[in-house]
């Protein structure tokens, strides 16, 4: 099943679809489709961008993304800079509760099955202590076929209710609907973003690399994508910082801070504490207390 931006066709012999991709790196394109999906990374990290919100991904973490919302997972920088064939992996299951599946979904006993994937739109990541069981249910339906394959998918869907309160992926109020030609313009308005952060990237700059003027480029961005342009550019300069201060490994705090596209250090620890509600040394010391 191939992803194209915005686009996932649908397979006619299938209710729910498993895909499993072994890859130099993951996916270049933010897209969106009509399916709910439930994807486990099983190698590989980077930045999963879900509507206007990112997130760092690495392996074993299982995140559904729901139906319609814009998301990329896109691997760290050096993933791009090698040839080798598989370093990421990931399994993933598609399936439409507005398609084949809407006349169960719409049964009485699955009720609060559909509440639940409501109330989670945009989506969330699996929590730890649900981990396991999912994962195992997502290895099993892969190698299951027909009916053993759909129970279970049913047994799935159970666990995932099972979750609890969960954080959403995005704040985003609701999905918005893109034709592909505006889906593929906003993907590359965020590739550009997100592959030039580290330096210093101005209105001006990434408003003609979009063919536009830098008052139509700023309605356009803020009508697409809900936030202005400084405030996610400084989202995906945090969402950098954050992964480098977890990593270690860094000479100090203003290294980090400049390496991300900071060019004042003052500016990163407000918008880095406006961000993550902690100090960066805050916020590293806590990530260490608790791996301890």
């Amino acid at each position: 099943m191939k992803v194209l931006p915005f686009t996932i066709p649908a397979a006619h012999d299938k209710t729910i679809m498993v895909q499993e991709d072994i890859l130099p790196h993951f996916y270049p394109h933010l897209h969106r489709h009509e399916e709910i999906q439930l994807t486990l990374i099983l190698k590989g990290e980077g930045t999963l961008l879900v509507g206007n919100n990112m997130h760092a991904f690495a392996a074993n973490e299982i995140y559904l993304i729901g139906a319609n919302m814009p998301h990329v997972f896109k691997s760290d920088a050096h993933y791009f800079e090698t040839e080798e064939a598989a370093q990421a992996h990931s399994l993933t299951i598609f399936f439409n509760t507005d398609g084949k599946l809407a006349s169960l979904f719409h049964l009485p006993e699955f009720k609060h099955i559909t509440h639940f994937f409501a109330a989670n739109y945009s989506g969330f990541r699996v929590p730890q202590r649900c981990f396991g069981e999912v994962r195992d249910l997502i290895f099993r339906i892969r190698e299951a076929n027909g009916m053993d394959q759909f129970i279970l998918f049913f047994q799935l869907l159970k666990s995932l209710t099972a979750t609890g309160d969960v954080a959403p992926l995005s704040a985003q109020v609701q999905p918005r609907n893109f034709s592909d030609h505006e889906g593929m313009r906003i993907s590359n308005i965020y590739n550009y973003i997100m592959q030039h952060c580290h330096r210093d990237l101005t209105l001006e700059e990434v408003a003609a690399a979009a063919c536009m003027t830098p008052p139509a480029f700023c309605r356009y961005f803020k009508k697409h994508t809900r936030v202005t342009f400084v405030t996610f550019l400084n989202e995906v300069r945090i969402n950098e910082a954050c992964k480098k201060l977890l990593e270690g490994g860094y000479d100090s705090v203003s290294a980090v801070a400049y390496d991300c596209g900071f060019n004042s250090i003052t500016n990163f620890n407000r918008v880095f504490k406006t961000a993550t509600g902690k100090s960066p040394r805050a916020y590293a010391a806590d990530f260490l207390c608790k791996a301890g």
